[in-house]
């Protein structure tokens, strides 16, 4: 099978769970409003999702290493269809919560099972480029995630927002079935994985655990910006959830732009400069949407650079850690999504208790700092070369 239409099957799940996973921020006032709520409660509707997606990763990666990883990854996807139509049927926020949980659990699997599968097939010298086409086809989703998502909660509400979701991973699902036959025929399974034995090897590393460390920080501070974006749009600019959408479409353009661009700043700059770039590009972001507040214009200047931010350095580190363990890429990979939803959930979490003591502006400029020491950190944090790392032997 042509690695390129892997790429693009696989990006296709991406594109949905992206699109669900993002999609709560911008209808976030739309839901506290229609619960009774206030928004910076409803922001645990983002901490719901984000643990048990965070958590499963460490489920699923060893299950993708023994039972092979294009099954997983569809059968997730089958079930995530179903939880995620259940969130239209939340009464109250503690069920919505309790639905957005278990849609985190399924979705868990699909972003590093498939990023495991495309280090398995594409050769390192290509590698960077198709993890950037596959995270760009998955922030593509994000990124229309955010007009389609306002504009369904600004025309009809915010539950139909999650029946359109569900129709459309269902029809994804088909389509990736079918695409990856000769996949599921032909992929190569460790019937001896075991679950928790990579983990600690991998942790036991001093430059993976580096890395890991430096994942979980880029997760406190950049999720955590991400998940108030819509709702200080509202408090600032008054929008309609339709503008709300439309806004915050920047993060996403510019997530897919900087997937396309990443392998070629990290061929001219090396990785490890292209990962600090990228950090201080979104501390700089948060402080421009920190100033912006009397101009709408410089606020989505201030989301477009935070998305351009994070995908340069993200796309970056995950091409890092496909080399830390060929045998148990799963795990690997499943690592570096636990640590980065656990490092969002907490700043997501944080960020809530940040905005109700102080305000959106004290926020930005705490997380801000943040994202600047995160980018100081990674300077000696990661490797100075190209970044090929010495493979770490994972007993199997």
């Amino acid at each position: 099978m042509k690695t390129n239409r892997l790429v693009v099957l696989l990006g296709l799940a991406g594109f949905i769970v992206m699109a669900d996973n993002w999609v709560v921020s911008p209808i976030l006032p739309a839901i506290s409003k229609s619960l009774g709520v206030s928004t910076p409660s409803a922001g645990v509707l983002i901490t719901a999702y984000m643990l048990p997606f965070g958590l499963f990763q460490l489920v699923f990666g060893p299950l993708a290493d023994r039972f092979g990883k294009s099954r997983v990854v569809l059968g997730t996807l089958a079930l995530f269809t179903v939880a995620t139509g259940l969130c239209a049927t939340g009464a109250s926020l503690t069920q919505l919560a309790a639905f957005r949980a278990l849609t985190g659990v399924f979705a868990a699997a699909t972003m590093p099972i498939s990023l495991a599968l495309i280090g398995d097939v594409v050769p390192m010298e290509r590698r960077q480029q198709a993890i950037g086409s596959f995270m760009g086809i998955s922030f593509l989703g994000q990124a229309l995630s955010m007009g389609i998502g306002g504009a369904i909660a600004y025309f009809l509400n915010w539950r139909g927002v999650f029946i359109v979701y569900a129709a459309f991973a269902a029809v994804i699902t088909v389509v990736l079935w079918r695409g990856m036959a000769q996949v599921r025929a032909t992929e190569s399974r460790n019937p001896n994985a075991r679950v928790f034995a990579p983990y600690a090897q991998l942790l036991r590393d001093g430059s993976s655990l580096r890395a890991y460390g430096i994942i979980l920080a880029e997760g406190v501070f950049l999720l955590g910006s991400f998940s108030y974006l819509g709702a200080t749009l509202a408090e600032r600019y008054d929008l309609s959830f339709l503008a709300i959408g439309a806004a915050m479409t920047a993060f996403g353009v510019a997530a897919v732009i900087a997937g396309r661009m990443s392998s070629k700043i990290s061929a001219r700059v090396g990785r490890r400069n292209t990962v600090v770039g990228g950090l201080a590009l979104a501390a700089a972001a948060d402080l421009i949407v920190l100033v912006g507040e009397p101009s709408l214009a410089l606020t989505i200047v201030g989301i477009f650079a935070l998305g351009y931010g994070f995908m340069t350095a993200h796309s970056t580190l995950l091409t890092f850690a496909t080399e830390f363990a060929a045998k148990a890429r799963g795990a690997a990979m499943s690592l570096v999504t636990f640590c980065f939803m656990l490092g969002g959930a907490i700043g997501t979490q944080a960020g809530g208790k940040i905005v109700a003591a102080l305000s959106y502006d004290r926020l930005y400029l705490i997380y801000a700092v943040g994202l600047a020491l995160v980018a100081v950190v990674a300077v000696p944090g990661l490797r100075r070369s190209s970044g090929v790392a010495e493979p770490i032997q994972v007993s199997v």
